[in-house]
């Protein structure tokens, strides 16, 4: 097995998060202000992995150069799967690959129809939400997406935070909630190798998804192209862990550990989970290095 990443402060250099947003899809700091914290918190290297949109890179990329972080840039897609929702992180993949850019525009346009839908869904129930004001949480060209309602709810003083609008009204098991289009994951792994990137399946066994991810499943997507599980996730506890680490020790799958900082939108913090520096070389020696990591 490829030694994984950790969980705990006080990081040996670099410090190493793979997984974080800005508000191109649902952080709430732009790309250069994501990469400034970055910087400030003490991370080393950086991958910015918004949800399916690779619109933020030009702009983490300049920031980067500016801070002195090395860049890893990526995606997060959603994909779908027996009615659960398993997110695959894509390292370095080509931006100009058409297949893949194609399967991201049409989830980001799917996401933007649902949300009208649960809104109007909430707002017959009496919740005090229109749809006008989530379109004002959401950032030119950014992937809209469930936490710009909750955002929208904050901001007309009904809640004060994300999380209380995903136990009342977001959650999968909401009756407000209305599904998007989303690719089954072991064709979006493909997609992702396919444009010469690296595969990594997002906090597997969180134990906030609706749903059990099958181990059958990551085998399938490990034979597909799958690199690695993000083991080390504030989602995951010890037991969590302990799965993961097998599973990849039998597969033989990479290791992370990353933050899934979304700035003030959730409570994790920049490098509280890392990712090992051997881990990392591994991921940029499988991609295809059309897109390379930028180092300062």
């Amino acid at each position: 097995m490829t030694p994984t990443g950790t969980d705990s402060a006080g990081h040996p250099r670099p410090v190493i998060d793979l997984h974080t947003h800005s508000a191109v899809s649902d952080g709430t700091e732009t790309p250069a202000e994501l990469v400034a914290a970055a910087a400030t918190a003490g991370v080393d290297v950086l991958a910015i992995t918004d949800h399916d949109t690779v619109t933020g890179w030009a702009e983490a990329a300049e920031a980067a150069r500016v801070h002195g972080v090395t860049l890893v840039r990526g995606i997060e897609i959603s994909c779908a799967w027996r009615h659960s929702s398993i997110h695959l992180l894509g390292y370095l993949p080509d931006a100009g690959d058409r297949p893949l850019m194609e399967e991201l525009a049409r989830a980001r346009d799917s996401r933007s129809t649902r949300l009208e839908r649960m809104v109007a869904l909430m707002a017959a129930d009496g919740i005090p939400l229109g749809y006008d004001e989530v379109l004002a949480q959401v950032g030119p060209d950014a992937t809209p997406g469930r936490p710009h309602i909750a955002d929208a709810l904050i901001a007309n003083g009904t809640i004060r935070h994300r999380d209380e609008a995903f136990r009342s009204w977001l959650g999968d098991d909401s009756p407000y909630y209305v599904g998007h289009y989303a690719p089954d994951p072991v064709r979006a792994v493909e997609l992702v190798r396919a444009a010469g990137g690296v595969p990594v399946i997002a906090h597997p066994f969180t134990r906030t998804r609706s749903g059990d991810l099958d181990d059958a499943l990551v085998e399938r997507m490990r034979d597909a192209g799958l690199a690695g599980l993000e083991a080390f996730h504030r989602d995951h506890g010890p037991e969590e862990v302990a799965r993961a680490t097998a599973l990849a020790d039998r597969l033989g799958l990479l290791l992370t550990g990353s933050s899934d900082y979304h700035g003030e939108g959730k409570r994790n913090r920049l490098a509280e989970n890392t990712t090992a520096p051997e881990v990392l070389d591994a991921i940029e020696a499988a991609s295809s290095g059309a897109t390379e990591v930028l180092r300062p």
